[in-house]
C-alpha cells in the first residue's frame, strides 16, 4: 500500500536532513510524524521514526558535555504558564522581557542581537508566569528547536513596531509561523481540524506607543487590520500599559488561583495553586497530594460565590482566589 505522504511531510524531511543537532533532528522527525496519515502504508515508515527519534534522544540524554547550541532550546515550564514572546527583529521582545522580569537578555538599538531564548520569571501579585525572549523570526532561517520551543508554549506574546509597518510584521509573522503548522487559536473554528496543527492563543503587542503621534499610529493600525485581534498598546521605553499586560496575560492564560486551608487552621495565603478556569474541588485536591482525590469525602470553601465555609461536592467549580478546605 503506497504511504500518499503529503508536501508538507517532505518538506519536514529536508529540515531533517539539513539539521546540525540532535535537537533540531528530533524535532523535524517529530513533524514528519505527526503529519503523516496513520494507515497501514505507513505502518513501517512510522516505526522507523520512532526508533530514530528514540536514538536520538538516548544520545542527547547519555552525551556527556553537550554542546551550548544543542541545549539552548530546551527550557522547562515554570510558573503559572510558559508565554513566549515573538516577532521580528528590532521590535522590543529583550526589552519588554528585561522589564518585566528578572532575566537579563542583551538589549541593543540593532536587529539579531538574541541569538538563543531566555527565559525569566514575571510576578503578577501572588504568582509567577515565565517569560521567553526569542530569537526574531525571519524568512531566511528560523532554528527548528525554535519553533519545537514555541509549539510548546501556553500562550504567544507577538510583538510588533509601531513606528515602522506594524500590519506588515503582524502579518509576515503569523503566516511564517503557519508555515510551521503553529495556529492562531481563535482561527480553529474557520480552519476545522487539521492534522498536525498546533492552535495556541495569542495576544498582540503593539510597542513603542511612546507619544501623541505613536497613539496615532496605533489607532491607523487597529484600523487597517482584517481581523479583531486581541491587542494592547504598550511602551517599553515609557512603562506605558505594562500592569494592564500583566492582567490580560493571566487572562488570556484562563488561569485561576486557588488556596489551601487545613482544618482548624489559617489558609496559607502565601502560595496558591494555579488552575485551569473551570476547574472543580476534585480536580484542586488532586493537585494538592494524588491520594486526596480518591478520598475525598467533602470541602469547604470560601468565596465570593458561596457563604463562608460553604460545603460543596466534588464536582464544586471553583473561582479565582477561593480558599479550600478538603476533609477525607
Amino acid at each position: 500500500m503506497p504511504a500518499n505522504l503529503p508536501p508538507d511531510y517532505f518538506d519536514a524531511e529536508r529540515r531533517y536532513r539539513e539539521a546540525r543537532t540532535h535537537l533540531e533532528k528530533i524535532a523535524c522527525l517529530e513533524e514528519m510524524l505527526t503529519i503523516m496519515p496513520k494507515h497501514k502504508g505507513t505502518d513501517k515508515l512510522r516505526a522507523d521514526l520512532r526508533r530514530r527519534i528514540s536514538k536520538l534522544k538516548e544520545a542527547v540524554r547519555t552525551k556527556k558535555g553537550v554542546s551550548r547550541r544543542e541545549s539552548a532550546f530546551h527550557i522547562e515550564k515554570e510558573g503559572a504558564g510558559q508565554v513566549a514572546v515573538v516577532g521580528p527583529p528590532n521590535v522590543g521582545k529583550s526589552a519588554l522581557v528585561a522589564k518585566l522580569t528578572n532575566a537579563t537578555p542583551e538589549v541593543a538599538d540593532f536587529p539579531h542581537t538574541t541569538w538563543k531564548p531566555t527565559p525569566g520569571m514575571m510576578p503578577v501579585d501572588d504568582i509567577q508566569i515565565q517569560l521567553i525572549d526569542t530569537p526574531p523570526l525571519s524568512q531566511q532561517y528560523v532554528e527548528p528547536a525554535l519553533v519545537d520551543l514555541i509549539r510548546k508554549a501556553d500562550l504567544i506574546l507577538l510583538l510588533v513596531d509601531l513606528q515602522t509597518d506594524p500590519v506588515k510584521q503582524l502579518e509576515d509573522t503569523v503566516a511564517l509561523l503557519e508555515q510551521y503548522r503553529i495556529v492562531p487559536k481563535r482561527f480553529q473554528d474557520r480552519l476545522g481540524v487539521q492534522r498536525g496543527f498546533t492552535y495556541i492563543p495569542f495576544l498582540v503587542l503593539a510597542n513603542k506607543n511612546d507619544d501623541a503621534d505613536s497613539e496615532e499610529n496605533f489607532t491607523i493600525f487597529s484600523e487597517l487590520l482584517e481581523d479583531d485581534w486581541p491587542m494592547i498598546s504598550i511602551s517599553v521605553k515609557t512603562g506605558r500599559n505594562l500592569e494592564l499586560l500583566k492582567r490580560k496575560l493571566v487572562e488570556r492564560l484562563e488561569i485561576i488561583r486557588v488556596y489551601s486551608k487545613a482544618p482548624g487552621k489559617t489558609p496559607d495565603m502565601t502560595a496558591p495553586f494555579i488552575l485551569k478556569k473551570g476547574s472543580t474541588v476534585e480536580e484542586f485536591a488532586e493537585k494538592v497530594h494524588k491520594d486526596f482525590s480518591e478520598k475525598l469525602k467533602i470541602a469547604r470553601v470560601w468565596g465570593e460565590a458561596v457563604y463562608d465555609g460553604q460545603a460543596v461536592q466534588r464536582d464544586h467549580v471553583l473561582r479565582d482566589g477561593d480558599v479550600v478546605e478538603l476533609h477525607i
